[in-house]
């Protein structure tokens, strides 16, 4: 069997196992004293018969110790017993840090931005539901390792699971993290999020439903489901309704990125921290051993700023937002933006033609509607709609749209998608109303979610 030196995190032994370990780890503490994870720099001091990959990397994994990690978890960890069946797979995606009274959460794909894959779903459940109950944890942190807070789920993953088994895989996929988004919008200790690089779909849902959300001068933020067949999901017909005038429209449809200015401004995120500064807030925000939601907002307050926004933002276009996507229907909109760039010469206003005309003809009517509907409508409410929405789509009933967005941008990448129907007037009113019907499947049930208040 060939080991690989090159991909951590890796178990190591011997001397170096000391006092000076990383404090991040897997969910469950070192399988037993002078164990812990080590990184590549380690290895390179090492003899070969010094180390040994975590077994994850390993074609088979010996009876007796995969038997002595879920018996560890289940001393120690007796609420996570959904993660159990996955302990390899997710103690290289989830790490968690423990100082004092504060949990940090820490996505580790580095390499695919952070997507979020089903034994992270899982785990993040797993965690948030033992740390709401545990007394002895106060404040969580999240936040993502590499170049991005999280660029959303794992849609190639989801996509093949699906082809391999069926569309009840992708069913239960979303199921978990809208369980996951339910329980971040009404949690009762408070959560900051360090959304640091890359902020898209999925990993708008884990963290825009927190109480605090600092963005910084690296913040990239976009819901662009449309392109793929999909819709704003994760409870994007919430967060993105309330957002002032029809500015959530535009997001929606669009697909348009956010900086880390822009997202203050219009309220998705709560501070702005310059990108260098996180480390000093993190430390700070370790220290401390409370729940109270103002000290912590005290203390993310001292390292905060209020930043500039760009000459060419959308900020500054504001109004004629208001006027384009205030239309009640995506062809009104599409022709009210048509009939502004034909009297002005504005490079946005072309982008913004180009994106929805890219964009699934189906996902557009069906987003359109989830977000004005989502305007009356609780986070549960949305999330419970949101999950008819997404397994009518994995159905295929009325359109593979999702599908076939996916080949086109994510797997063969030629970026030529083919939608069925190609335009939005073969999109009709009739097929837009079965996505937010029930399933008449015996072997399928609604989203339940427990009745809690939001914080949001």
């Amino acid at each position: 069997m060939v080991w690989s030196r090159r991909k951590p995190p890796f178990l190591l032994r011997g001397s170096l196992a000391s006092s000076t370990a990383p404090q991040h780890h897997p969910v469950w503490p070192s399988p037993r004293p002078g164990i812990r994870l080590a990184s590549s720099t380690d290895l390179g001091r090492l003899p070969a018969s010094d180390w040994r990959p975590w077994p994850g990397r390993c074609r088979r994994l010996p009876g007796s110790v995969l038997g002595f990690f879920q018996h560890r978890q289940r001393l120690l960890f007796g609420e996570l017993k959904a993660w159990i069946l996955s302990p390899i797979l997710s103690i290289c995606q989830l790490l968690v840090e423990a100082n004092g009274s504060t949990r940090t959460l820490i996505l580790n794909r580095p390499k695919q931005l952070n997507a979020l894959t089903s034994a992270m779903i899982t785990g993040l459940l797993s965690c948030f539901t033992a740390y709401e109950k545990d007394d002895g944890v106060k404040l969580l942190i999240m936040k993502g390792n590499g170049r991005a807070f999280c660029a959303g789920g794992d849609v190639v993953g989801c996509v093949r699971s699906i082809d391999r088994e069926s569309w009840k895989w992708g069913a239960d996929f979303f199921r978990n993290e809208y369980l996951l988004n339910y329980t971040i919008a009404t949690y009762i200790k408070p959560q900051v999020s360090l959304l640091d690089g890359f902020v898209m779909g999925g990993g708008a849902g884990v963290s825009l439903h927190g109480r605090f959300r600092v963005a910084t001068d690296d913040t990239v933020f976009a819901m662009p489901e449309t392109a793929l067949g999909l819709f704003p999901d994760v409870g994007a017909s919430y967060f993105l309704s309330w957002l002032p005038g029809f500015y959530g429209e535009y997001l929606a449809l669009s697909g348009a990125r956010m900086d880390g200015a822009e997202m203050l401004a219009y309220g998705l995120a709560t501070h702005f921290v310059q990108s260098k500064r996180l480390p000093m807030l993190e430390e700070s925000l370790k220290k401390m051993d409370t729940s109270n939601s103002f000290v912590v907002c005290g203390i993310i307050d001292q390292f905060a700023q209020q930043p500039s926004v760009k000459v060419n933002s959308s900020l500054n276009r504001f109004k004629f937002i208001n006027k384009c996507f205030s239309k009640r229907t995506v062809e009104e909109i599409i022709i009210t933006l048509e009939q502004e760039a034909s009297n002005l010469s504005d490079e946005w206003l072309a982008a913004t033609i180009n994106s929805l005309k890219k964009a699934s003809p189906t996902s557009l009517k069906i987003a359109l509607r989830s977000i004005r509907e989502g305007r009356t409508q609780t986070v549960g409410d949305c999330l419970y709609r949101e999950y008819r929405m997404v397994c009518r789509v994995l159905r295929g009933d009325f359109s593979r749209d999702f599908y076939e967005g996916s080949r086109a941008i994510l797997l063969d990448k030629d970026r030529n998608p083919k939608w069925m129907p190609p335009r939005l007037e073969k999109v009709h009113d009739e097929a837009v109303e079965q996505y937010f019907s029930k399933i008449d499947d015996p072997n399928w049930e609604d989203l339940n979610l427990l009745q809690k208040h939001s914080h949001a």
